[in-house]
């Protein structure tokens, strides 16, 4: 391809994708092709001779599109948003146009330089200490690829200050705490290091948050075995509930037995952007006790996946277990002098993208006030959501609503005579309601919440607006009844509560309807 068919393809694919990104609302938001349905289409091997680029980018269209779950639909509510901004696409565009490794300031100083800078507007957007600022010379941040790569590079860095600390101490004897509620990173992790990994317990009562005393008590107990735990990861907004850790009450503990504490906050951390979230988000610990913190912007923060941001309070910790002697190639006599970051020591791998520019671009675009009243429309929008299921007799909010996520599910009313406390039987009723809602192309997940199985509903897409939530509810509404004729078909529910609660003469109201 030279120039002018770039240009051509180029103009195509903008085109296409102001096309595809206008008519999102319009789409299904559940791709339905079957398994394998892209072996099928394609040829078992690539072709001998190059083919025509038009045709390719009719594939695309034709092959590849129908098989995408849109993520940035309006009525996308499952799991966590995942940003899609035209500001993000233009970065990456403008980024893979200049493409390089940026191992190293030399090897492209402005990818270096930009992501020091962008990762301090950032902090300061969210309102950590300068300490965790890249011009502070100490503390600094940078971009990772996920909330997963985060957590393993602090905690490489953790266990090898750990190590150099007391040498004496066999690995085998080393622990990793999590909780709970802890996303599978904290496990993944351990499980690819070698080391022991223990979850402490969270309990309903304390909003599944870690709490200073379980934390002190598994300490003791650890130690007294002749264990050896060296590194905390805290949740700031757990994947499954929004739950928030007490970084206040577990933060001193951390500091008294020398435990690294990382904040994994990767969903909820960008809430910080707005002060009247800071409190929640447990801002002032995370600042006076954090060796650590991760957010990631591609999820609720405006930037096209992937861009997770990590900062550490000292970054020689990071350095000191990522870096080698380097090879004479790699030499430059900036890094000899000390004035320049190389981030190929901040991570586990050698190259990284030029991941700035696209958070550049949505940075400035947005600016702190748009960025701010983003976070504030999804808030708002969930908390509606949340607002219908509470007045609602048939469905229940299970754990407190946390930012844009409720975690609910559907229950026979007080007064029929149903055990509320069967989780059995309930659970099989809230799995069969949320394929079907899945059938009506609402898209939503589940999470086990003690023995309860639950549904979660996440807000996140730019797109959407209250009548998507309005639509969601009516949907969810209108399935109550469909889904107890199929429970009681099954053999799960008392005709006592279904005689009740489906009433099929006309002109009564459905289930749940307002």
């Amino acid at each position: 391809m030279d120039v002018k068919a770039f240009r051509t393809a180029g103009y195509q694919a903008i085109d296409r994708i102001c096309d595809y990104i206008s008519s999102l609302e319009d789409r299904k938001v559940v791709s339905v092709v079957k398994p394998g349905y892209l072996r099928e289409a394609l040829p078992d091997c690539a072709p001998d001779k190059g083919e025509n680029f038009e045709e390719i980018a009719n594939d695309f269209q034709d092959l590849i599109l129908p098989g995408i779950t849109h993520w940035q639909h309006p009525s996308f509510f499952a799991w966590y948003p995942c940003a899609g901004t035209m500001e993000g696409i233009l970065g990456d565009l403008y980024a893979s146009s200049i493409t390089n490794p940026a191992f190293n300031w030399i090897s492209s100083p402005a990818c270096t330089e930009l992501e020091a800078i962008v990762m301090d507007w950032s902090a300061k957007l969210f309102g950590l200490s300068d300490a965790f600022l890249n011009m502070s010379g100490v503390g600094g941040g940078a971009i990772q690829t996920t909330a997963s790569e985060s957590a393993m590079t602090v905690v490489v860095a953790a266990r090898e200050d750990f190590i150099r600390r007391h040498p004496d101490i066999p690995m085998e004897k080393l622990v990793l705490y999590i909780t709970t509620e802890t996303h599978i990173l904290g496990i993944k992790t351990a499980m690819i290091l070698g080391i022991t990994c223990r979850a402490l317990e969270v309990k309903a009562e304390d909003d599944y948050g870690l709490r200073g005393d379980a934390l002190r008590a598994a300490l003791e107990e650890d130690k007294a075995n002749g264990m050896h735990p060296f590194v905390l990861i805290a949740t700031v907004g757990t994947t499954g509930t929004g739950a928030v850790d007490r970084i206040d009450e577990i933060g001193s503990i951390a500091q008294e037995h020398g435990l690294w504490l990382h904040i994994d906050s990767a969903w909820a951390g960008v809430a910080m952007a707005c002060p009247e979230y800071r409190g929640l988000c447990q801002l002032d610990a995370i600042n006076t006790y954090a060796d650590s913190f991760c957010t990631n912007l591609h999820k609720w923060g405006l930037v096209n996946f992937d861009a997770s941001t990590l900062w550490v309070r000292d970054r020689t910790q990071l350095t000191q277990a990522l870096d080698v002697m380097p090879p004479e190639y790699l030499g430059s006599k900036v890094k000899e002098e000390g004035t320049v970051i190389d981030y190929r020591n901040w991570q586990l791998f050698f190259g990284r993208r030029f991941r700035s520019l696209k958070i550049w671009f949505v940075l400035r675009s947005f600016g702190v006030q748009g960025f701010q009243a983003y976070i504030r429309k999804g808030v708002a929008l969930s908390n509606k959501f949340s607002s219908l299921v509470e007045a609602s007799p048939y469905f229940e909010i299970v754990t407190p609503p946390s930012l844009a996520l409720t975690v609910f599910r559907l229950l026979p009313p007080a007064d029929m005579d149903i055990d509320r406390t069967d989780n059995t039987s309930i659970n099989a009723l809230n799995r069969l309601f949320n394929r079907r809602l899945l059938d009506r192309d609402l898209m939503l997940t589940t999470v086990d919440v003690g023995d309860a199985l639950c549904i979660r509903l996440a807000v996140g897409s730019q797109q959407t607006e209250e009548k998507h939530i309005d639509k969601a509810w009516e949907v969810l509404c209108a399935e109550v009844g469909p889904a107890i004729e199929e429970w009681k078909a099954i053999g799960d529910v008392p005709q006592s509560w279904m005689s009740s609660m489906y009433r099929k003469s006309g002109g009564e109201e459905k289930p749940g309807a307002k």
